[in-house]
């Protein structure tokens, strides 16, 4: 998936109750920090020992140099858009990649993970590595930075840097909703108030750690992907209203938590990017965004393909992915510029 933001999407992206400005071409924030999941991760599992890998064709074939990227997309991440417009010339280096050594770290880094999740076996069933994990490897890079940068300097980078997170998606399409050890247990509504408190230690846990200007997504229309309508749509094409239901409960949860976190802490900027919205207006209607197809994706035969099973030999897969909402596999949605 290549995600394209429009001027008015992007400005959520980079504004967070303050205005990042440009000095002698230089960005007024110093560092991104990525945490979250697949819409996110820019190569940190491709050093694990896990089958979510996305380092081989036709993943990477829309990039700059036209290669796999170990980025779960077709193009550039959100996140990678979003350190262009803050006017990064480079992209904050995957934690776990042989990029992330030296001057490399001053402007942040990537500690996301696919098919991990708020919820802490999301990421054990896939041996990625969950947002408690992902938190450990911050602060081996905070020590590192000091050691590049100085104290000072790595205090300025870490207090002024812009934090992104981005899960949940994971929490139910590759955990909950498959999973009878959690469907039977908890309603969907429980499930949520779970991954909502793992969200709130989280923020506290960066908070604590110096973060003061972090960005979180909702949830999408779950009932929307391919896979959801493939699995869970009995026999319609329709986004699955359940689903929906599900995310919208946990994005509402989302908000008024955050509207907590922000009264807890006074000097914290804390915003939700709502991509629900704009992806369900552009599952529903394709051809007022100029897409051909929202009901699969572009990998063979788009509709159970991600990771391994996207691959060269995927019989079916598309000439253009930029014709599909959801780009290259049924779970990565594509963000297009036409909101």
């Amino acid at each position: 998936m290549e995600i394209k933001v429009s001027s008015s999407l992007m400005a959520l992206f980079i504004l967070f109750g303050f205005v990042v400005a440009m000095t002698n071409g230089q960005p007024l924030v110093p560092a991104m920090f990525i945490f979250g999941d697949s819409v996110v991760d820019a190569g940190n599992n491709n050093d694990l020992k896990t089958i979510i890998k996305a380092d081989f064709p036709p993943y990477g074939r829309d990039f700059v140099n036209r290669k796999p990227t170990r980025r779960f997309c077709n193009g550039k991440l959100a996140s990678d858009f979003t350190a262009e417009n803050i006017g990064f010339t480079d992209y904050p280096p995957a934690y776990l990649s042989e990029e992330a050594e030296g001057n490399n770290l001053l402007i942040g880094a990537n500690f996301a993970s696919a098919s991990s999740g708020y919820y802490e076996t999301a990421a054990t069933l896939y041996h990625t590595l969950s947002l408690s994990k992902q938190l450990e490897n911050y602060k081996e890079y905070q020590n590192l930075l000091v050691a590049i940068a100085g104290k000072s300097n790595a205090s300025s980078i870490i207090l002024d840097g812009v934090y992104l997170i981005s899960s949940g998606s994971s929490d139910f399409l590759q955990n909950y909703y498959i999973n009878p050890l959690l469907y039977k247990f908890y309603t969907p509504d429980q499930f949520s108030d779970i991954l909502i408190e793992s969200y709130a230690n989280f923020v506290q846990n960066l908070y604590e750690l110096g973060a003061r200007k972090v960005g979180v997504s909702t949830l999408p229309p779950l009932g929307c992907l391919p896979v959801a309508i493939e699995v869970f749509g009995e026999d319609s094409n329709e986004c699955v209203a359940k689903l929906n239901s599900n995310a919208v409960s946990f994005n509402n949860k989302l908000n008024a938590t955050t509207q907590k976190l922000q009264k807890k802490f006074s000097d914290l900027k804390l915003v939700v990017f709502d991509i629900y919205q704009p992806l369900y207006n552009l599952v529903t209607k394709p051809s007022d965004n100029s897409f051909a197809e929202a009901r699969k994706a572009c990998c063979g035969t788009g509709l159970l393909e991600t990771s391994i099973f996207c691959n060269p030999k995927s019989i079916g897969t598309c000439a253009n992915a930029s014709e599909y909402v959801f780009g290259m596999d049924f779970i990565h949605r594509r963000l297009q510029t036409r909101f």
